[in-house]
Order: structure tokens, then sequence, then C-alpha cells
């Protein structure tokens, strides 16, 4: 079992729940123990998409957690809790209540290359600690602000008025987080506000186009068809080009060699062999073809 299963996570299931429901169905299909980990977080109180890989392309979830993505997000106005979104302590209230043009005003200050303070109910370790347990304690946890990039911020509201609500798109770097992007354009309106929904609709590659749902997954437990439910490892790998490899060249990146004999710009690819199964992924340098990462398939 090797590839990739994109989840629809639904509200209310975390990432690791998530893993655990898909290892859970892989025993019920009678596939025995298999390697299975997740491309990126997504919090309970989010749903969309959750790549899980399965086997050999569990290799690249480090890769799809450097990868960028894009959420749908509300923000509700004139309430600041204390983990950013619709549960937890009100911590802040405003009575003020931003124009579609105020906040069209601040959209370009959150847009490209940013600091932000991440969330203090998050998984950011400080001292030693997850910062969200450190919250729960009731510690002053203090946050250090990090650099991230929004690639693009917009919203397709025509609103007239005061606004309550707000739902906007953003396509971020890693590390982004949305509740603290949320807060900071609250704050920058004068007012404060929390994410009142947040979808993930696209992580890396994958999109919701691709995404199943708990039935479906549930569903290849009791025998539904594996080609409804797993896309191969190399559907995680559709933005980097491919490299043919002669079967020499196939044999010696499998077996972890540089190999010399083979033409390509220098950059990074995926090499398959002469049946288009993925080998490893390559860095091509000066001629030379040195291994990333390889693939047992």
């Amino acid at each position: 079992m090797n590839g990739w299963i994109i989840l629809d996570k639904p509200i209310g299931l975390g990432s690791t729940q998530a893993v655990a429901a898909v290892k859970r169905v892989c025993r019920e299909r009678g596939l025995g123990k298999v390697k299975v980990g997740h491309g990126g977080t997504l919090d309970p109180l989010a749903s969309g998409v959750l790549p899980i890989a399965l086997g050999e392309a569990t290799k690249l979830c480090g890769r799809m957690l450097d990868a960028s993505k894009v959420y749908d997000f509300t923000i509700a106005f004139g309430t600041e809790t204390a983990g950013l979104d619709a549960e937890g302590e009100v911590v802040a209230t405003s009575d003020v209540r931003p124009t579609l043009a105020d906040i069209e005003a601040v959209l370009p200050r959150f847009t490209g290359p940013i600091e932000q303070v991440p969330p203090v109910f998050s998984a950011i370790k400080v001292d030693g600690q997850r910062a969200y347990d450190l919250a729960r304690k009731g510690a002053a946890v203090d946050m250090k602000a990090r650099a991230v990039t929004i690639y693009g911020l917009r919203h397709d509201d025509d609103a007239k008025g005061r606004l309550n609500s707000i739902t906007l798109t953003a396509h971020v770097s890693k590390g982004t987080y949305i509740r603290s992007l949320a807060r900071d354009i609250a704050r920058a309106a004068g007012t404060v506000g929390h994410v009142a929904m947040l979808r993930r609709t696209r992580a890396g590659p994958f999109t919701l186009d691709q995404a199943i749902s708990l039935d479906k997954l549930n569903a290849f437990g009791q025998g539904a068809a594996q080609s409804d439910v797993i896309l191969p490892l190399e559907a995680g790998l559709v933005d980097i080009p491919a490299l043919d490899l002669s079967p020499e060249a196939a044999g010696a990146i499998r077996q972890g060699r540089v190999w010399t004999g083979e033409s390509a710009h220098d950059g990074l690819y995926w090499g398959r062999d002469s049946e288009k199964r993925p080998v490893a992924l390559i860095e091509a340098l000066a001629g030379r073809l040195k291994v990333v990462r390889g693939f047992n398939l």
C-alpha cells in the first residue's frame, strides 16, 4: 500500500484521529500493518483537505508540510477569544464593526512577506513544552513573531454597511496561522475578531476535488474499490518534473549511487523507470544525479 488518501476532514476530528481512522480501515480491509502519516495538521475546528500518506508515500510527508496551502475562513467581528477561534474564553470585545472598505484598506498590509505572532493555543514549543499545554495551566506564554508569506488574500463579498463577519480566501506559506491572520486583520480594521469558520481547500498539489468523505473511507474498509480511495504515490509529485531513467540509471539510483550517464538541467526531479514507476526524488547538479529520497516500490 503506497499512495495517498486525501480526506475531506470533518469538523471535530483531529489530524491524529484521522490517521488512526485510516489505519483502522486498512486493518478492516485485511491489509495488515500499513505505515501511515499526514501531510499537515488541521485543527479539529477546521475542515477540508488533509493529505494522508500510505507506505512509501510517507517519505514525502515532510515535503507536504513545507508546501503552500489555501484556506477559506470567516472572521467574526466583535469578540476575540483566547484560542482565536469559536471556542474558548472571550478575552476582548469591541462594538466597532468595520465596513467592506475598511477591510479592503488593510488587506494589502497582510499580503507578501509578513511577521505574525502565533496563537498561544498552538503546538509550538516554548521552553521545551507545547504552548497550548502552558496556556491551559494558566502560565504566561511569550510567543515570538515569525516570518511567513501570504501569496494571496481576497474576498468575494459585496456587502454594504457595517459587517458582523467576512469570509476571505488566503494562499499561504508553511507556518502561517490563519487564526493569527484573522486576529491581526480585525485589529488593523479597528476592532477585534476570531475565526468562526476555517476550511482548507488545497494542500500542496491536492485539492478538494480529490478529497473523500469519512463515509467513503469507511466504505473502503468494507470492500469498496481501492482506485476510488487511494491515489498513486506520484500524485504527490505533480509539481516536480519527471525524469525518465534508463534501466542502468534506475538500477544505480535504487542502490543509492550517484549517476552521471543521464542529461538533465540542474534541479529537483522525480525519477521513474521504464514502467513509469517512481524510483526516487533526484537532484541534478552539474550532470550528476544524486538521490534525495529513494522509494522501495
